[in-house]
C-alpha cells in the first residue's frame, strides 16, 4: 500500500526476501510455480498432474455426475486438500486466522464444485456458459439478492486466487509457443492490443475518468479482462471498485461476443481459420473466445460456403488471443507501472520521481507469469508445433490449465460474492461508453487484419 504521495505506508513490509512472503503476490508466485515445477518434473519423467487436476465431466444426466463422483472422489478430495493447505499456509503467513478460513474455504470449494458441474451441463455448454462465468453470475446473484454470511468472508480471497491463476496462465504461454506462433499472430495481436488500449484510455480520460481507472479499462479491453484488470489496477494505483467495474463490463461484452462473432462470421461465410483469428482479436476472455471459436469451427463441412476445419478455428484463436494477446498482461503491467510513477503521480515542485516506487507498485505476481512461461519453455523448447500439440498440451499444459480453471472459478465466485451492483451503477455510464467505443474499434480492426491483411495466412493455417 502507498500513500497519496507514493511513499511507503507504515504497514508496508520492508524490502528483503521475507517481504515477498508478507504479500499475496509472493505466495501466488510460490503456489503457482510449485504446480508448474511439479508438472514439468513429472512431464520430463513420462508422467503428469492429471490425477490431481480432476474436473467434473460434461453431462446430460445427473447420474453421470454421480458416477464420476463415486469413481473420482479421492481425486477431488486430494485437490481440495491441496488448495486448502496452499492457501491456508499463505494466509497464515499474512496474519489471517486459519480457524475461520478452513470452514469458509471448505464451503467455497464445494460451491465451486457445484458451479463447475453446472457449467459442464449440456445446456450450459450449448449456450457457452463457461464455469468461471457461471461462478461470477452466481456470486453476483447471491451477494445482491440474498446476502453473504459473515462467516464466509475469510475465504473470499479473490485476488489471491486470481493471482495464482495468472501465474499458471504463464505456463500456457511458453516462449517456445510464441516463437512457433510466427510473426503474423504476434504482429496482429500487438496491433490490436495497442490500438484498443489507446482508444479506450483516450476516450475514458476525455469523459473525465481518472487515468488509473482509464488504464485499467483500457488493458481490460486490450488483453483479458479479469487477469489484466487485477494486474494493472495495482500497477497504476486504481481503486478496487474500479477493477470490479472493469471486470463486470468485460464479462458482459465477452458473453455478447460468444454469440455475435460466430453469427456474423457465418453470415459472411468466413473460412474457419480467418474467423478464429477474428475471434482472437475481438473476444475479451479466453474461455468465452474458445467457446465462440469451437462453435464456429463446428460449422465446417456442415454449412455451405464455410471452408476449413474445426481445428483451424481453434488454432487461430489460440495463436492470436491465448498466445499473442495474453502475453501483453505482463508488458502492460511493466509499462503502466513506470508511466503511473513517473508521469501521473503528483510530486513537490522540482522533485524527481522515485524510481523505487516503480518496483513497489509493480505487481510482483506478473514475475511469476514470466517465470512459469520460462519453465515450460525449457520443458518444451525442442518440440515443433505438431509435437507440442500432440505431447506437451495433453501431458503438461492441460493439467495446469485445469488447475488454473479451479483457481479462476474460486476467484470469480469470490469477486461476485463481494461485488455490489449498486456500487457499480453509481459510477454512471462513462466507463461503459469508453469500453464500448474500444469494442467497436476492436471489431473493425480485427476484421481488417484477419480477413483482408492476413486472410490468406489464416485461411491456410496448418496446411
Amino acid at each position: 500500500m502507498t500513500t497519496p504521495t507514493g511513499s511507503v505506508s507504515p504497514n508496508e513490509p520492508s524490502a528483503g526476501p521475507t517481504a515477498w512472503f508478507a504479500k499475496e503476490d509472493g505466495w501466488a508466485i510460490l503456489i503457482g510455480l510449485a504446480i508448474v515445477l511439479t508438472g514439468s518434473a513429472l512431464f520430463w519423467n513420462g508422467a503428469n498432474l492429471r490425477w490431481l487436476a480432476a474436473l467434473p465431466p460434461k453431462w446430460s444426466s445427473p447420474s453421470q455426475v454421480a458416477a464420476d463422483l463415486v469413481t473420482h472422489w479421492p481425486r477431488y478430495g486430494a485437490q481440495y486438500l491441496f488448495w486448502l493447505a496452499a492457501f491456508a499456509i499463505a494466509l497464515r503467513a499474512l496474519g489471517r486466522s486459519i480457524g475461520t478460513f478452513v470452514p469458509a474455504f471448505s464451503f467455497l470449494y464445494l460451491a465451486a464444485y457445484a458451479i463447475f458441474v453446472l457449467g459442464q451441463w449440456e445446456g450450459a455448454v450449448r449456450y457457452n456458459l463457461e464455469p468461471p462465468l457461471v461462478a461470477l453470475f452466481v456470486g453476483l446473484a447471491v451477494a445482491n439478492l440474498i446476502g453473504v454470511p459473515r462467516w464466509l468472508a475469510p475465504a473470499l480471497r479473490g485476488e489471491l486466487y486470481i493471482k495464482t491463476g495468472i501465474v499458471l496462465l504463464g505456463a500456457t504461454v511458453p516462449l517456445s509457443l510464441i516463437l512457433l506462433a510466427g510473426p503474423i499472430a504476434i504482429v496482429q495481436a500487438s496491433i490490436v492490443s495497442i490500438v484498443t488500449f489507446a482508444v479506450i484510455f483516450g476516450i475514458a480520460v476525455r469523459l473525465g475518468l481518472d487515468r488509473p481507472f482509464a488504464a485499467t479499462l483500457g488493458v481490460g479491453g486490450a488483453v483479458c479482462g479479469v487477469s489484466a484488470a487485477i494486474a494493472v489496477a495495482g500497477a497504476v494505483g486504481a481503486r478496487k471498485e474500479q477493477a470490479s467495474i472493469t471486470i463486470s463490463i468485460v464479462v458482459l461484452w465477452a458473453i455478447a461476443m460468444i454469440f455475435a462473432l460466430p453469427f456474423v462470421a457465418r453470415a459472411l461465410h468466413l473460412p474457419t481459420g480467418v474467423a478464429g483469428a477474428w475471434i482472437g482479436t475481438s473476444e475479451f476472455a479466453d474461455a468465452a473466445g474458445i467457446a465462440a471459436a469451437q462453435t464456429y469451427g463446428g460449422l465446417a463441412g456442415k454449412v455451405d460456403g464455410i471452408s476449413g476445419t474445426a481445428d483451424q478455428a481453434l488454432q487461430a484463436f489460440t495463436l492470436v488471443k491465448v498466445v499473442g494477446r495474453d502475453v501483453w498482461i505482463g508488458i502492460w503491467a511493466v509499462v503502466l507501472a513506470i508511466v503511473a510513477t513517473t508521469r501521473w503521480e503528483e510530486r513537490p515542485a522540482g522533485s524527481a520521481p522515485d524510481v523505487r516506487e516503480i518496483w513497489r507498485r509493480f505487481p510482483k505476481f506478473v514475475l511469476g507469469f514470466f517465470l512459469a512461461s520460462a519453465l515450460v519453455t525449457a520443458a518444451t523448447a525442442h518440440y515443433d508445433l505438431a509435437s507440442y500439440n500432440r505431447e506437451a498440451i495433453p501431458n503438461l499444459i492441460a493439467p495446469i490449465k485445469d488447475l488454473r480453471s479451479w483457481a479462476f472459478i474460486l476467484s470469480f465466485l469470490s469477486i461476485g460474492l463481494t461485488t455490489r451492483i449498486g456500487d457499480l451503477a453509481a459510477t454512471g455510464r462513462k466507463p461503459l461508453i469508453a469500453f464500448t467505443a474500444g469494442v467497436a474499434v476492436n471489431l473493425a480492426l480485427g476484421y481488417v487484419l484477419s480477413v483482408h491483411l492476413f486472410g490468406a495466412h489464416w485461411a491456410g493455417l496448418g496446411q
